[in-house]
């Protein structure tokens, strides 16, 4: 297979922006640095082709409660956290396989017109209905497999352990197709799930993922960090601060200490959320080298709260973005929410800008949590365009008015800052284009089986 080179007007590649610099790519969809004789020429005027985004936490079933949960429900005083789950465990429960693979595609769909070439997906929905296994354990987890893999995207699934209900809790019937019966059992099912979804294909792996201390009870934990000392590891953590009063009731710990004590915490782990931390919690973060995901726009629709990013960046602390409930798809918008949420709350400007000077440093920053520092929270190597990575990469609309007429050296800031996901033109996985001049390819089948299910969801 011969080499292609991609010749943008501007080229955002290993941290550096470059005008009139190519992207080669081999056969095998990796970069290399030298061009070989005979390779394919692609020409993308008036474009920037960087990174593709990395969605590092994601609930992709979600897609279907967009917008039906801006309400507060009758007999209600308020609405919060724990009130919007209830709407969420309604929808999970009425899923079928085959709805979860529709509306998994759509939100895949939605995710690679926005720029986001690989997915992390904290997968936990698992059985029947009524908690019944189904014949193939793996069933639900194959279906979200294969939407990302029809979409084009790189998918690593998070398999989500799941015990109870929460701390001194009484269980809830709603949870039943998240909960395995021991933590043998859950070990086993990654195994499986390992065995006949991976195989050769490259864009798809699998990791482990405790949903949260409020879920997973501590013998569980300990087992877990004990089976899988190293590897790929997502916990929510810290979302909410009723969940940090439970945690200290019940094991005298809040939520780092007690994942540092069961041996959770590793460079391959992400804390997902980390909103409600103490400084000492930030620095044990920071000392094992875990990554935080923040999920602003989920954590602004759901009243959570703000990550701490300023202190989190301060300390050492590598943070990625995730769609989480995909109340929007739009990580570019994640990116300058991260920002924006810290404006409000320290009542100042710049608050992650590492003081350079330069004027494309806090936009160089934030695009880094979403390519680099998302590769990195899910074990890739991808996020940089550099010699033997991945190729997975998108381009972006110059003469799109939310960037149009912006000097070089202000660009990355106007990415992370302005553009619209209606800005990016083009988006490649591994070399190859799952999205065109803003077209993919399944666009109108996806849609009409999107909505013939939630026609469907609607009268149920």
């Amino acid at each position: 297979m011969s080499a292609t080179v991609y010749q943008p007007e501007l080229l955002y590649a290993e941290g550096q922006l470059r005008r009139g610099a190519s992207l080669c790519v081999t056969g095998e969809g990796k970069v290399q640095t030298r061009i070989p004789t005979g390779a394919r020429v692609i020409e993308l005027p008036g474009t920037l082709l960087m990174p593709g985004l990395v969605n590092a936490h994601s609930h992709a079933f979600q897609r279907v409660i967009r917008s039906r949960t801006e309400f507060i429900a009758q007999g209600h005083q308020a609405d919060d956290f724990w009130s919007w789950r209830e709407s969420m465990y309604a929808a999970a429960s009425s899923l079928t396989p085959e709805d979860l693979f529709v509306v998994s595609r759509q939100a895949f769909l939605e995710m690679a017109r926005a720029g986001i070439t690989t997915v992390g997906e904290f997968h936990y929905l698992h059985h029947q209905s009524d908690g019944t296994p189904y014949e193939d354990p793996s069933l639900l987890a194959r279906q979200v497999l294969r939407a990302a893999r029809e979409v084009g995207l790189r998918i690593v699934l998070l398999r989500v352990a799941y015990a109870r209900a929460g701390f001194q809790v009484e269980p809830n019937p709603r949870q039943r197709r998240f909960i395995d019966p021991d933590v043998d059992s859950y070990l086993e099912r990654v195994a499986q799930l390992r065995s006949v979804a991976v195989g050769d294909d490259e864009l798809v792996s699998v990791g482990l993922a405790p949903h949260s201390v409020r879920a997973v009870p501590r013998a569980w934990l300990e087992a877990i960090g004990k089976a899988a000392p190293n590897e790929v590891m997502h916990l929510h953590v810290a979302e909410q601060s009723a969940e940090v009063e439970a945690c200290l009731a019940e094991t005298r710990l809040r939520p780092v200490e007690l994942l540092e004590a069961c041996g959770l915490l590793h460079p391959l782990t992400t804390a997902v959320h980390a909103v409600h931390l103490n400084e000492g919690e930030i620095a044990t973060l920071a000392r094992r080298q875990v990554t935080v995901c923040a999920c602003p726009s989920t954590e602004r629709n759901l009243g959570d709260g703000v990550v701490p990013a300023d202190a989190l960046s301060s300390a050492g602390v590598a943070l990625s973005l995730g769609s989480d409930s995909q109340a929007q798809i739009d990580l570019l918008d994640e990116a300058r929410q991260l920002e924006g949420h810290l404006r409000l709350v320290r009542l100042r400007r710049n608050v992650l800008d590492a003081k350079t000077g330069a004027v494309d440093n806090l936009g160089r920053r934030l695009l880094e949590c979403a390519t680099v520092n998302g590769a990195k929270s899910l074990g890739l190597t991808s996020g940089t365009l550099a010699h033997g990575t991945d190729a997975d990469f998108l381009t972006v609309n110059l003469t799109h008015p939310s960037v149009l007429g912006v000097p070089d050296e202000a660009l990355l800031s106007a990415v992370a800052f302005s553009a619209t996901s209606e800005a990016i033109q083009d988006v490649a996985v591994q070399g190859k284009f799952i999205v065109t001049r803003r077209s993919h390819a399944l666009e109108d089948e996806s849609a009409r089986a999107f909505t013939a299910v939630m026609k469907r969801l609607s009268r149920a």
